[in-house]
C-alpha cells in the first residue's frame, strides 16, 4: 500500500498557491504534508498562509526568512504568527516505509543558508554540482533528503540519497508528492503557470 507525502517549499506569505497545493494534496488523499520552510518572506500575506498549513496539518520547519521575520522589530508583527514560527524545528525526521526521511530547508546538518544547487538558468543538471554534492553526501546514512531554498525543482540520486527539492510554490508554481515505497516523486504545476525548474538562478549562482 502506498504512502502519499505532499511538498511545499518556499511559500514566501503567498497564500493562493498554497491553497491550490492543499486542494490537490485532498484530491490525491495524500497521508501527510510537509514545508519545508521559508514561509514568510517577500509577500505580505503570512497571517493567511500560517493559517492554511495549520489548518491543513502541515509538518513545517523553519527557514532563513522564517527565522529573519522573528528577528525583526515586534512593532506591527502578528503575535500568532511569531509563535507559530517560533515553534517551528530546523530539521524533520521520520522512518516510513522502511525509508529513512530527513528535512532540512537548505542542507544538512541543520542550514538554513547555501543549498543545494543543481540546475542551470535553463534547469539542466550541472554535471559538476552533481558530483560535487554526490560526494558531499556520500556518507548520509537517509534514503531520502528533502530540502527547499534554491527555487530550484528537482528529483536527484546524490551518493545514496534520492534528494527532493519540491521548488517554491509561488515562484517555480510547483509542489510535488512523494510516494512510499517505490520512491517516485510527481510533481504538479500551480498558479495556471508552467513549473518554472530554476527561478532566480542569476542571483543564487552567486551564493
Amino acid at each position: 500500500m502506498s504512502f502519499r507525502i505532499g511538498l511545499i517549499s518556499d511559500v514566501h506569505a503567498c497564500p493562493a498557491p498554497v491553497e491550490e497545493a492543499m486542494a490537490l494534496f485532498r484530491r490525491r488523499r495524500v497521508d501527510k504534508i510537509i514545508c519545508v520552510g521559508d514561509i514568510a518572506g517577500y509577500n505580505d500575506q503570512l497571517e493567511a498562509t500560517v493559517d492554511l498549513l495549520v489548518k491543513n496539518d502541515c509538518e513545517a520547519i523553519i527557514g532563513n526568512h522564517d527565522q529573519a521575520y522573528l528577528e525583526e522589530d515586534k512593532n506591527g508583527q502578528n503575535a500568532e504568527c511569531r509563535d507559530y514560527l517560533r515553534s517551528l524545528p530546523a530539521v524533520r525526521e521520520y522512518f516510513i516505509e522502511n525509508k529513512r526521511i530527513y528535512v532540512v530547508h537548505a542542507q544538512p546538518p541543520n542550514s538554513q543558508h547555501g543549498g543545494i544547487k543543481l540546475l542551470d538558468e535553463n534547469g539542466r543538471i550541472i554535471d559538476r554540482q552533481r558530483q560535487r554534492w554526490s560526494k558531499a553526501l556520500d556518507d548520509f546514512a537517509r534514503e531520502i533528503l528533502i530540502v527547499g531554498h534554491t527555487h530550484q525543482v528537482f528529483f536527484e540520486p546524490l551518493g545514496n540519497t534520492l534528494v527532493i527539492n519540491p521548488g517554491s510554490s509561488v515562484y517555480n508554481h510547483s509542489c510535488a508528492i512523494l510516494n512510499l515505497p517505490d520512491l517516485t516523486v510527481d510533481f504538479y504545476t500551480l498558479s495556471g503557470s508552467e513549473i518554472l525548474k530554476s527561478w532566480n538562478w542569476s542571483m543564487l549562482a552567486r551564493n
